[in-house]
């Protein structure tokens, strides 16, 4: 377990000599399932739950599908960075307050069948100035594509950056995205790990 003093309030100082930009979010939010009694948040549903996508920080609309009379929103989870994707299992949680306006829109013929956002801004605002290193896995399931890129990814910082294959771990799961590249080429699916290489003091690309 790792712990990281957020108090700079800008960043994340992983090491002397990588700092990953803070970006809180709140890693679950949603309504009640229908005919829902006591239904935990995770996994997620088209309820929401536990979604932990990033992106529904400041600024962004979250449209969840009213299931329940009162739609019972919850929320909670608080992350102070995550990449796409929360690959350890855990991002840098912690606790946080959040100011949430809500809006009932009723739809003409029907509701959405799952949660969609709009955001604000670009995805990676705060990375997107420098250089990115990606990884893939190639092959049949996408979880084990995920899996291999991912793998790969860790060696690459492991070794060009000197760091402990654990700790590379954990950087991974606060600010490495993993994509789905493509989907179409015979049952052989691409996933890649996107690394900013802005988060080194000294980026070596």
């Amino acid at each position: 377990m790792r712990t990281f003093d957020l108090s700079d309030g800008k960043y994340i100082h992983f090491s002397e000599n990588i700092k990953v930009p803070i970006e809180p979010f709140l890693g679950t939010m949603g309504v009640c399932p229908k005919d829902g009694d006591g239904t935990p948040i995770m996994p997620p549903g088209n309820f929401g739950g536990n979604l932990d996508v990033r992106q529904l920080t400041v600024g962004t609309k979250l449209y969840l599908p009213v299931q329940q009379a009162g739609a019972l929103f919850s929320c909670g989870d608080g992350h102070a960075a995550q990449g796409d994707g929360e690959v350890c299992v855990s991002a840098l949680e912690c606790p946080m307050y959040a100011s949430l306006k809500f809006t009932v829109i009723k739809a003409a013929e029907k509701s959405i069948p799952s949660p969609q956002f709009q955001t604000k801004g670009g995805l990676t605002q705060k990375v997107n100035h420098d250089d990115f290193y990606g990884t893939t896995g190639v092959g049949p399931d996408l979880m084990t594509g995920a899996q291999e890129a991912l793998r790969s990814m860790i060696d690459y910082v492991s070794e060009t950056y000197s760091i402990e294959k654990v700790d590379a771990y954990l950087l991974a799961s606060l600010c490495v995205d993993l994509k789905i590249s493509e989907v179409v080429d015979a049952g052989q699916y691409v996933v890649s790990a996107l690394l900013p290489l802005s988060i080194f003091n000294d980026s070596e690309k």
